[in-house]
């Protein structure tokens, strides 16, 4: 049976797409964004074993030469994170399909359906094709959160079994989302048409990040683009934060609302119809 390595299942959430839903972010990324928000969740447990001792609560311990994490003594104090030789710790779990329904069928009567998210969901796909064609069988919607770098015209039982997609579109300049992210955004770009081509595009986001990113030409040709697929496509701008990001990585400050205010409308002046700041 394949297994899935989770990050985190959070059973309602409000903000990862419409409606009240099961978000199941997943862990490991092959992006390595300078401001990311989650980096705990890029790599992988390479099974060193320095968090055992460490851990104030005991809820780490290595079992056959492989560390093993228990959530229900966990107090989140983030230590194992912080002492981890990969910055990643060890707080995920390998899961199958019916583990993942056994959290999701707790609250079905609650929720409208599930998102995926990471990290970066789709590097696991043939788990979530599997996944999804369960879920398929509850009546519940599946969207998925993605930073666009899995090509979906390659991945057709993936695309089809999914409901919609939310896409990071991170910089419209391909040196510059190379800069941001160390990959280039030849796939994003294509991904946007594509998934736009058979309405499986919810929204696109754009992160605002002063000093680093040239925003204002971003929203500019971002939202050119989006009007370009369907003026209808939610293009959401989202605050750079510093909560969570890397010191080492990243050195700037939090957008000014006059600033989103601005880029808000000039994605509006280009067409775009359904523009919110977050």
């Amino acid at each position: 049976m394949l297994k899935g390595i989770v990050r985190k299942i959070i059973p309602f959430s409000f903000v990862d797409g419409p409606g009240n839903r099961t978000a199941i972010f997943f862990q490991g990324c092959n992006f390595d964004c300078l401001y990311c928000h989650n980096p705990e969740t890029i790599k992988s447990c390479i099974q060193c074993g320095e968090c055992v001792d460490n851990c104030p609560y005991g809820a780490i311990s290595l079992v056959e030469k492989s560390v093993i994490w228990n959530p229900e003594k966990c107090e989140d104090c983030g230590l194992c994170v912080k002492i981890c030789k990969n910055k990643c710790g060890p707080k995920f779990r390998s899961m199958d399909t019916e583990d993942i329904l056994e959290q999701i069928l707790k609250v079905k009567t609650f929720i409208s359906g599930i998102t995926v998210s990471g990290g970066e969901c789709t590097l696991q796909g043939e788990f979530l094709v599997e996944l999804f064609e369960k879920v398929k069988k509850l009546g519940l919607t599946i969207f998925v959160d993605s930073n666009g770098s899995t090509d979906f015209r390659k991945h057709k039982e993936l695309t089809q079994l999914l409901d919609m997609v939310m896409l990071d579109v991170k910089s419209f300049d391909k040196d510059e989302h190379k800069m941001l992210t160390g990959k280039d955004n030849n796939i994003v770009i294509e991904n946007a048409k594509y998934l736009g081509s058979i309405n499986k595009l919810y929204e696109i986001r754009t992160v605002i990040v002063p000093e680093v990113l040239d925003n204002y030409r971003n929203v500019n040709e971002i939202s050119k683009l989006i009007v370009d697929i369907n003026p209808k496509i939610r293009y959401k701008l989202i605050k750079y934060r510093s909560i969570g990001t890397r010191e080492d990585k990243i050195n700037t400050h939090q957008p000014t609302d006059e600033m989103m205010e601005q880029l808000k409308t000039k994605a509006c002046s280009n067409g775009c119809e359904n523009v919110i700041i977050v």
